[in-house]
C-alpha cells in the first residue's frame, strides 16, 4: 500500500534552501522509504514531548525530517527538514 507525501508551504521552502545533493537525497529516501513502505512508523522514531507527541522523524545523514504520520488518509506530512543542529531548536 502507497502511502501519500505532502509538505508544507514552509518544509517546501526549507528543502529549496538546501544544497541540490542533499535536497536529491531527501528526496529520495521520502520517495523509496516512505512512499513505497507498508509503515512509516517502522523506520522512523517517534517524538517525545508535550508538543511533539504526534510527530516521527526520519534521518538522512545530517538532516532530520519532521513528519505527522496520518493513518486515516494514509498521508505523512513533512513539517520541517533541516539540519540535526538546528532542527530542534
Amino acid at each position: 500500500m502507497a502511502w501519500i507525501i505532502k509538505y508544507t508551504d514552509s518544509a517546501r521552502k526549507q528543502l529549496k534552501k538546501l544544497d541540490k545533493q542533499s535536497a536529491i537525497r531527501i528526496l529520495d529516501f521520502m520517495d523509496e522509504r516512505i512512499f513505497e513502505g507498508d509503515n512509516p512508523r517502522s523506520i522512523g522514531k517517534v517524538l517525545t514531548g508535550p508538543k511533539l507527541g504526534t510527530y516521527w522523524r526520519y534521518r538522512v545523514g545530517d538532516y532530520r525530517i519532521i513528519c505527522d504520520i496520518q493513518d486515516g488518509q494514509l498521508c505523512v506530512l513533512v513539517i520541517e527538514i533541516g539540519n540535526r543542529k538546528e532542527i530542534y531548536r
